[in-house]
């Protein structure tokens, strides 16, 4: 069974960190030096953090029997939005729905990348990041340029050490973070031939290698990795998610997984908050309504649209 997560892992640290000696003292000025004050100094004292407890009590978010946000990336991967969400007093459901599964070209690419030297390697996801990573390291971490689709994916590359980061330089991110925007602005350096490798999902669309070939680049392609949607959902689970207020998506493979789990009988309208604008194009094709996104996509702008939908949300129910 998939567990629940949200306020309440929130909850416990925060108790846990709470100490009655966090309470500033009673001023000096109101101390007495017989017993019969000091006692009621001590009544004193005890009643201000028992009052203050109580009042910090009462601002923990909810239990997270009743969740508001489903989550839906890969267990493991959903820690930073959930606590995000949980210090906005947000409870939270996951609900992985796609799993990632490396195809043959991902051992290629260690080889491509010790054999061949290019001008860009082009990183459109943090899954798309991982992989080449892995296989970067694998090469004996050759000197590479890399240009991501944006913020999102840009964060895989930030917990290289510092003798790595000498080797791999995060030279480019478009404008807005989208592919074809990424391929109409990715520096061609000026020179006639300019070569980049694209490690990407089997799923992911042609438009960026298509956008960047008509400015003159050659591309390589390899198709590292795919998605699928996960087999088994608990139904208990499954009923939960499809009574939250919101559902939190980061791929268009997210979405497809989605709406097959949504029962023929069920009408399901609620609020889609996607990472991003690719995602969120998808999610309007698919026939879902109610879609957010941020114009840039990351953990901090993905928390707002939550936000947003959560709030137009509560706004719908007072009507």
């Amino acid at each position: 069974m998939c567990p629940l997560f949200g306020a309440s892992s929130t909850q416990e640290k925060k108790m846990a960190a709470f100490s009655l000696s966090n309470f500033s003292p009673v001023p000096a000025a109101i101390q007495c030096s017989s017993s019969s004050s000091s006692s009621q100094l001590r009544s004193r004292r005890i009643f201000l953090k028992i009052e203050a407890f109580a009042s910090f009590s009462a601002n923990l978010p909810p239990s997270s029997s009743n969740p508001k946000v489903v989550v839906t990336r890969e267990r493991g991967k959903n820690g930073k939005l959930i606590d995000a969400l949980a210090t906005r007093g947000i409870t939270s459901l996951e609900l992985p729905l796609i799993q990632h599964t490396r195809l043959p070209d991902s051992d290629k690419l260690s080889s491509v990348l010790r054999s061949t030297s290019f001008d860009w390697i082009i990183i459109t996801s943090p899954e798309a990041g991982v992989v080449f990573l892995d296989a970067w390291k694998a090469a004996g971490t050759p000197k590479v340029r890399v240009g991501v689709v944006g913020a999102g994916t840009a964060s895989v590359f930030e917990k290289l050490q510092p003798p790595s980061k000498q080797s791999l330089n995060v030279a480019f991110s478009p404008s807005k973070a989208i592919g074809k925007v990424l391929a109409a602005e990715l520096p061609n350096d000026g020179n006639g031939r300019c070569t980049a490798l694209y490690p990407a999902s089997a799923k992911a669309g042609h438009e960026i290698e298509e956008g960047l070939a008509k400015r003159g680049f050659e591309v390589t392609r390899l198709n590292t990795y795919t998605t699928e949607p996960v087999n088994n959902v608990d139904e208990k689970i499954l009923e939960q998610a499809l009574s939250a207020a919101v559902i939190a998506v980061a791929s268009p493979s997210a979405i497809r997984a989605w709406i097959s789990l949504i029962p023929e009988t069920r009408k399901w309208d609620n609020a889609v908050a996607c990472i991003g604008e690719t995602t969120a194009v998808s999610a309007k094709k698919q026939g879902l309504r109610n879609v957010y996104y941020p114009e840039n996509p990351g953990i901090e702008g993905w928390v707002n649209s939550i936000l947003e939908a959560l709030q137009v949300e509560n706004q719908l129910q007072k009507i």
